[in-house]
């Protein structure tokens, strides 16, 4: 991991070592020429060392990401030891003032990075935030939730092909570690591009704030920072009693009848198979599906809609998990 010089450069300014900063990021205008301006709040040590992107928010529903930094920031867990940390807790503003996924202009954040000069408006702040924010990190944390009602238990996800990301993933240590290749138009695989290591957290679903969720991304987060050296000594590393568990493989349930869903059982719980996961009713009691797990496995995502039509995802299982 690269280390930083005396001067970190970012958005046309110079911040010194030992330096507190608030950066407004001015993205666009409203229709009223109003600025809408995303908060970037820099943290630096007096002792150089690596530079650590902590975002959230890329879709602007998903709320658990965006408690995730803001508890890491209210808890000056982002005060270094050395090295910097920024943190930019909510991206995609306009999605947050609208609670909903998109930009304005109806595209999803991350699926056009690294984004384009004269593009869209979503692509035009993909091209400002990759060329005048992330060359800056070291290392970069994302924090995500499950869309819609699909509530996901707390894991990280990694490319498998990445050996250095595997380790840290092992080192946040979120109750799973998923496996997945990089889809194209994410800022993950745009860092993957550019070289710069991330982790994606994902835990929650959207428009919803979990404790549980948000202490898992807190913790791995101080994982991470204790492993770079970045982590105060008044800070007590958090410890989980198990390793994560890796996953290779997983497939989703789908409702086979529409009607009302009754869940019965809890996220990341593991399941053997024919164990009982959900019914499925009519609105006047004349119908009842049982929905039983088709293998062993643990449930890694949830849909908690009350109401599913035939063929919607209501449960993520794994299949395999991966050797040690």
């Amino acid at each position: 991991m690269a280390k930083e010089t005396h001067t970190l450069h970012i958005l046309g300014e110079e911040i010194p070592l030992g330096t507190s900063k608030i950066i407004n990021f001015n993205i666009a205008k409203l229709y009223t020429s109003t600025k809408v301006e995303i908060p970037v709040i820099i943290e630096r040590s007096k002792k150089i060392g690596p530079t650590i992107l902590i975002t959230a928010g890329i879709h602007g529903d998903e709320i658990n990401g965006v408690e995730v930094v803001r508890q890491i920031i209210a808890k000056k867990i982002n005060k270094p030891a050395k090295g910097s940390i920024i943190c930019i807790p909510v991206l995609n503003v306009f999605g947050f003032l609208n609670m909903n996924r998109f930009f304005p202009d109806g595209r999803d954040l991350n699926r056009v990075f690294p984004g384009t000069k004269n593009g869209s408006l979503a692509s035009r702040f993909a091209y400002q935030f990759i060329n005048e924010i992330l060359p800056v990190a070291d290392f970069c944390l994302d924090f995500h939730t499950g869309g819609a009602s699909r509530f996901n238990a707390a894991h990280v996800r990694v490319d498998p092909k990445n050996k250095k990301l595997m380790a840290l993933a092992k080192i946040f240590n979120a109750p799973f570690t998923l496996l997945s290749k990089n889809l194209d138009g994410s800022y993950r695989a745009t860092c993957a591009k550019k070289e710069k290591d991330i982790l994606l957290f994902e835990g929650g679903k959207s428009q919803n704030s979990s404790k549980e969720i948000a202490r898992e991304g807190v913790q791995g987060t101080m994982r991470i920072l204790h492993h770079l050296d970045m982590l105060h000594a008044n800070f007590e590393v958090p410890v989980r009693e198990s390793d994560t568990l890796i996953i290779k493989k997983s497939f989703w349930i789908r409702a086979k009848y529409s009607g009302l869903l009754h869940i019965k059982i809890d996220i990341g719980k593991h399941v053997e198979k024919d164990e009982t996961l959900a019914t499925i009713t009519d609105p006047y009691g004349k119908m009842r599906h049982v929905v039983k797990a088709t293998n062993e496995g643990y449930v890694i995502n949830v849909n908690e809609s009350p109401i599913v039509y035939k063929g919607d995802a209501i449960f993520h299982i794994t299949k395999e998990l991966a050797d040690e």
